[in-house]
């Protein structure tokens, strides 16, 4: 099992940067894959990105590929997602999510939905302001 705890947002102009963490507990961390998920007031928790569990593969929606980066350091129990070129529409509350399987049997498929991972973080906010 493993518990996790986010930090980092806070309000930014929009086409700025912010860099939000997440620090998990436990001593199998690197055994886990990581997500990141956000959920915008009213709506669903929506995929973000994620990271193998060894930080060699990175998924990310097309919404925010080529601006946000996820990477980890599994010898501080940490996983990283640096926000570049903010968007109002990335104001969200942000979750990092963790799984030990994010992929099909095949790989031919990354986990997405919010359903398939089973360790959440409280969440941290992000405000863009325009």
């Amino acid at each position: 099992q493993v518990q996790l705890v986010e930090s980092g947002g806070e309000l930014v102009q929009a086409g700025g940067s912010l860099r939000l963490s997440c620090v998990a507990s436990g001593r199998t961390f690197s055994s886990y894959a990581m997500g990141w998920f956000r959920q915008a007031p009213g709506k669903e928790r929506v995929f973000v990105g994620v990271i193998s569990w060894n930080g060699g593969s990175t998924y990310y929606a097309d919404s925010v590929k080529g601006r946000f980066t996820i990477s980890r350091d599994n010898a501080k129990n940490t996983v990283l997602l640096q926000m570049n070129s903010l968007k109002p529409e990335d104001a969200a509350v942000y979750y990092c999510a963790a799984d030990r399987r994010v992929r099909d049997s095949d790989g031919s498929r990354w986990f997405t939905s919010a359903y398939e991972y089973n360790y959440w973080g409280q969440g941290t906010q992000v405000t863009v302001s325009s």
